[in-house]
């Protein structure tokens, strides 16, 4: 069906539903994309989730499905009017199902420009993004359209093609191939299908074809290792990247963080994306220890949003250095966590009643706000009083930490909470 001088993964790629691999929570026997497809009504839509998950795959078999025109955008390379082209032919010959790639990267004015012909049903927009389309999609643009979340292969799903590929694919099959260790090849690939099938082509194409071929984890590290050290902000090494800087900034050294964000500005990342994980940095990892990081990360992305390449480089710079040499604390990323789960196991309780809101007499009359005491109308700005349901009385979920700003607020939760908290 390919040619073998194509990549692996393209020899590869499905071409229906039966024979995608995971998904199945939107592809299997009762999955909503599945039940859409056969009934002819497909949506417009935007898959979200990690790169070689299958949101091109998926959209390729939907137009094939439906025998609808298929036309495909990058938005990294297209523009307004290469939307606007495809609308006017839409308009002339019938609907046309447009794929756009990393639609995320599509700016207002471009996402704008689609808005008219998705409402009129001139196209049938997939948008692919491994970003939260809720940040990076215009809202109009979004509400017009069905989300739809991909989820990372899992380790059995993974094997699966390699074995699929070394038994279908017409050069694979020629060979005598024996992969004797999964973990390297696992492990690079992070889930990665696209990923995974082309480096195991890597690693086979190093051998002598006419030999029996043994894979293992010493040769697969040693063979990516000289083969995959450009950055693809494709979705190659796009995550691993952004891995080291982040754990560089966790860390504590600025040395290795911009020698990684260097890497990323070698490769063309969007500015906006890597501000937008400073950010996250800043208030996950630094959080009260230092709570100017976050001050400073919120300035850092409006800046290179308004500067862009190549001076936003020093912003982004300056930036990762304060973060990597601030004073780190978890504590608030734990404390919310805990929160969660503490809901999750005792769900909805109710708020007591001298914390409600009392608008209107009959809430009043029962009994809404009373008791409850002004924090301002007492010695300093404090009293002794529940906020939490009865249930959960007592339940400790922030636990400052070792740091010097922390520290202060042990202190005061000692004073202020000693009998209720065991702040010690």
């Amino acid at each position: 069906m390919f040619g073998e001088d194509q990549p692996l993964a393209e020899r590869m790629r499905p071409t229906s539903l039966s024979e995608l691999v995971g998904q199945q929570h939107l592809i299997g026997e009762k999955g909503v994309l599945r039940l859409s497809i056969a009934q002819g009504k497909v949506p417009s839509m935007i898959f979200w989730g990690p790169p070689g998950v299958g949101k091109t795959t998926i959209a390729n078999i939907i137009a094939n499905q439906v025998k609808a025109p298929f036309q495909t955008l990058s938005a990294i390379s297209a523009g307004v009017k290469d939307v606007r082209e495809v609308i006017q032919r839409a308009s002339r010959t019938g609907r046309i199902i447009l794929f756009i790639d990393e639609i995320h990267r599509f700016n207002k004015s471009q996402q704008d420009a689609l808005l008219g012909a998705v409402e009129k049903g001139v196209i049938t927009l997939i948008g692919a993004t491994t970003e939260n389309p809720s940040f990076e999609v215009n809202s109009a643009l979004l509400s017009r359209c069905q989300v739809y979340t991909l989820k990372a292969l899992e380790i059995d799903e993974l094997k699966g093609l390699l074995e699929a590929a070394m038994q279908k694919d017409e050069k694979l099959k020629k060979l005598s191939i024996e992969i004797k260790e999964y973990e390297a090849l696992l492990n690079l690939s992070g889930g990665d299908a696209r990923k995974l099938l082309n480096l195991f082509e890597l690693v086979t194409d190093a051998h002598d074809k006419s030999d029996k071929i043994s894979i293992t984890n010493d040769e697969v590290w040693a063979i990516a290792q000289q083969r995959m050290a450009m950055y693809d902000k494709g979705g190659e090494q796009h995550y691993d990247i952004i891995s080291a800087f982040i754990k560089s900034i966790r860390g504590s050294d600025p040395n290795a963080a911009v020698y990684w964000l260097s890497r990323m500005i070698a490769g063309g990342e969007d500015v906006k994306f890597i501000a937008r994980r400073l950010l996250i940095a800043a208030s996950e990892d630094i959080g009260n220890a230092n709570p100017t990081a976050l001050v400073i990360a919120t300035n850092t992305f409006q800046a290179v949003t308004m500067i862009g390449y190549p001076e936003s480089e020093i912003v982004l710079s300056q930036c990762a250095v304060y973060l990597a040499c601030s004073p780190k604390s978890n504590a608030s990323y734990k404390a919310i966590k805990s929160a969660n789960q503490l809901v999750r196991d005792t769900g909805d309780l109710s708020v007591p009643l001298h914390l409600r809101n009392a608008p209107t007499k009959l809430m009043k009359d029962s009994g809404y706000s009373k008791g409850y005491k002004y924090a301002h109308d007492f010695p300093g700005n404090f009293v002794q009083q529940e906020f939490l349901p009865d249930k959960i009385s007592g339940r400790k979920l922030y636990e400052p930490q070792g740091n010097a700003r922390e520290l202060e607020f042990k202190k005061r939760l000692q004073a202020l909470w000693s009998k209720k908290y065991n702040y010690e």
